[in-house]
């Protein structure tokens, strides 16, 4: 199968069904300036010809004379749509009447351009092929929905399959209690494993979904196909952050610019963030989790980033950062509830685990997380953390700090893991 554009470095190879020379030369002249491509042509006479340059050409883009001594345009669409279904093919012709060419256009040709107007054949040309290019990374990206479904139902079947059988054997033999548990820890690093090897592939295929959207325009096909990926995105992130919800005690605290973070978070997320530098000692990475979880929940809720801002305050002794959203807002009966492990509202699409992790990590740096309602409508998290002592910034030097520096936490040896 051709490919719809030609590989970088190379020209873009054009089959020319063509009995006049000087035509040919009209066609040549108007197409070879005015494409981005360099252009290689190549040009046959009859169907002989014709269909033995359609296997040895491999053309991008086929182009013929309605009317030819012993062939016509119609007869070698046929014959090129048989081989080669996906190179567009466009007639340029002296003359045609309307019905026969909204019969050749019934039949499935790509465009007909008259002899008299070829300065209209390069923007069709790159018309084709754009269309072309579009139709094969929407495929692309259909394909891979498709099998990445196929492996994470199987995966989760899997899952289901462990943990069934994990409780039937905790049902039916107490005394197995500690082998249970062992069980239950390998279903855990089971969860984590899968989950790293669907986040490299769902990546890849946001990118796919993100080109072909820019090229081929908001279909509803492109919107089911994101729709369903941005799903499965959330499914794994939550398998993930399961199989990590006990972890936030892994924390290597530096001097940090909450500044900053925050506005790497806005630019990745698209959301408004403050202005304004104020140095604490925390985990950066623990800490972008955290306003990661809060800003995506938000999002989702909102359904629009313009929607969601993000704002910062210096307080006695401690520094609020603020997720303000303009979304239905958090019922009163809600909020004791939505710091709970796997509480999940109305509206969640997720495994109740995002708040959970948030607080566990804001706890163990120690600050405070709550929420209350944005004036006007919404809601607003505020993560409370410590301002930074004068006599503790004398060394920003970003080296993890010494467990003695921070006494009431508690740390572990081992490399933190990455973010979920």
């Amino acid at each position: 199968m051709t490919d719809a554009l030609p590989a970088p470095g190379e020209p873009l190879r054009l089959l020319h069904l063509e009995d006049s020379e000087l035509d040919h030369e009209l066609v040549t002249m108007h197409v070879e300036t005015e494409l981005p491509w360099g252009v290689e042509f190549t040009r046959v006479e009859d169907e002989r010809e014709f269909l033995r340059a359609l296997d040895e050409v491999r053309p991008h883009l086929i182009l013929s004379d309605f009317a030819l001594p012993s062939y016509d345009g119609l007869s070698a669409f046929r014959a090129a749509h048989a081989r080669a279904p996906r190179v567009p093919f466009i007639i340029v012709t002296g003359a045609m009447g309307e019905e026969t060419a909204v019969d050749t256009l019934r039949e499935g040709v790509t465009d007909y351009i008259l002899k008299q107007r070829l300065e209209r054949l390069p923007s069709s040309i790159r018309r084709a092929l754009g269309e072309v290019e579009s139709r094969t990374q929407r495929e692309r990206a259909e394909r891979e929905v498709r099998e990445l479904n196929d492996r994470l139902r199987a995966r989760l079947e899997e899952v289901e399959r462990l943990r069934n059988t994990a409780e039937r054997q905790s049902q039916r033999l107490e005394i197995q209690a500690r082998q249970l548990e062992e069980a239950l820890n390998l279903q855990k690093t089971f969860l984590a494993e899968t989950s790293h090897e669907l986040r490299t592939p769902l990546t890849a295929l946001h990118g796919y979904l993100r080109r072909a959207e820019r090229e081929a325009g908001g279909s509803q096909t492109l919107q089911d196909a994101q729709r369903v990926a941005e799903n499965m995105t959330r499914l794994v992130n939550d398998l993930l952050q399961l199989s990590r919800g006990e972890l936030v005690q892994s924390i290597e605290m530096h001097f940090t610019n909450l500044g900053n973070l925050l506005r790497q978070v806005g630019r990745d997320y698209g959301v408004q963030a403050p202005d304004g530098n104020f140095e604490i000692v925390g985990d950066p990475g623990r800490l972008t989790q955290v306003f990661v979880n809060l800003v995506t929940n938000a999002i989702r809720v909102t359904g629009n980033a313009q929607l969601v801002r993000l704002e910062m305050e210096p307080r006695a002794g401690e520094i609020e950062v603020r997720v303000v959203d303009r979304g239905p807002g958090v019922p009163d009966a809600v909020k004791p509830r939505i710091f709970d492990k796997f509480y999940r509202g109305k509206e969640a699409g997720s495994a109740g685990l995002g708040l959970t992790i948030a607080q566990q990590v804001v706890t163990a740096h120690g600050g405070t997380i709550d929420v209350v309602d944005t004036p006007g409508g919404g809601a607003t998290f505020r993560v409370r953390l410590p301002e930074l002592e004068e006599d503790a910034g004398d060394d920003l030097s970003g080296e993890p700090l010494p467990v003695d520096d921070l006494p009431g936490q508690e740390f572990t040896d081992g490399p933190r893991d990455a973010l979920a």
